[in-house]
């Protein structure tokens, strides 16, 4: 039996899997584009700075708090394998899905992230695995699907 398709032993709940490269990008991403604007600002000498009115400021801080929202949706992104339920938070949105209507998990090549197929027919995206992330990924997905098997089968 080749290395690699030697039998793993399953993860126990609760197990909590997150993109990594997602997160790293936000938060290295968020941290320099604030460098730069704090930079900027108070390169800024005092004439220039007096010239922005409360609108101008009003819009950059809606701006800038669209930007941290946008980096906190993409940065909560994760799937948690409970007991009872497979947890999976996208966004701002959280499902619970009981293990019965989990049917399975997909990451294609080329895909941003993984999918889950549901019992009643629809599916809903796994942000936590992202396709950029690579093996993890895989790996992940892979301890997914062994859960759904084993949760799936007659005698779990």
């Amino acid at each position: 039996m080749p290395a690699g398709s030697e039998p793993r032993a399953l993860p126990s709940p609760p197990r909590t899997w997150r993109p990594f490269g997602v997160r790293i990008a936000v938060i290295g991403f968020g941290l320099m584009l604030f460098a730069v604007c704090a930079a900027a600002w108070f390169g800024f000498d005092d004439s220039v700075r007096d010239r922005f009115n409360v609108l101008q400021r009003i819009t950059l801080l809606v701006m800038g708090a669209g930007f941290v929202a946008v980096g906190w949706a993409l940065g909560r992104a994760r799937v948690t394998a409970e007991i009872e339920a497979l947890v999976v938070v996208n966004g701002f949105r959280t499902r619970q899905l009981d293990w019965k209507e989990v049917v399975a998990i997909h990451l294609p090549d080329g895909a941003p992230w993984a999918t889950l197929d549901l019992a009643d027919g629809t599916t809903i995206s796994a942000m936590a695995f992202q396709g950029s992330d690579g093996r993890r990924a895989r790996d992940g997905v892979r301890q997914v699907r062994a859960l759904i098997d084993r949760e799936g089968s007659p005698d779990s």
